[in-house]
């Protein structure tokens, strides 16, 4: 199993300058590209703000997991078109597997978030995946 934490870089900035109305409505086109990459057994959630989980129950180890998560970033860093605007946005991500990286879910989601904010840290717009030296 893998569970990616993906953050939108910079939507604070789409909000601020097109409305909580136009950036509502990218979230939803955000959500909408990403179930197009995921297989029926894979869940997303929105946990917040400009936050999603992804889990990948039935993922065969890290490297087909940092797989789609790559592929992830691809298809978001494509240009959005939202309420007559062009929107770009870029994402973080954090990834970690089971068992290396915790044995239930709220380990797994906790080590997720702490790869998130490294790749934020990394200079946004990549993946990373959980590590003890995070």
């Amino acid at each position: 199993m893998g569970v990616l934490f993906i953050d939108l870089d910079g939507f604070k900035t789409i909000n601020d300058t097109y409305g909580h109305g136009v950036g509502d409505l990218l979230l939803k086109a955000v959500s909408d590209r990403v179930r197009l990459l995921l297989r029926t057994s894979d869940t997303l959630s929105r946990v917040g703000g400009d936050e999603f989980i992804v889990l990948l129950p039935e993922i065969a180890g890290r490297d087909n997991a940092l797989h789609v998560a790559e592929k992830l970033l691809d298809a978001l860093a494509q240009v959005f078109e939202v309420g007559g605007a062009q929107l770009q946005v870029s994402a973080s991500i954090g990834l970690a597997i089971y068992p290396e990286h915790g044995n239930d879910d709220q380990t797994l989601l906790k080590h997720a978030d702490i790869a998130m904010y490294e790749a934020k840290k990394l200079g946004k717009n990549n993946v990373q995946v959980f590590s003890t030296q995070n």
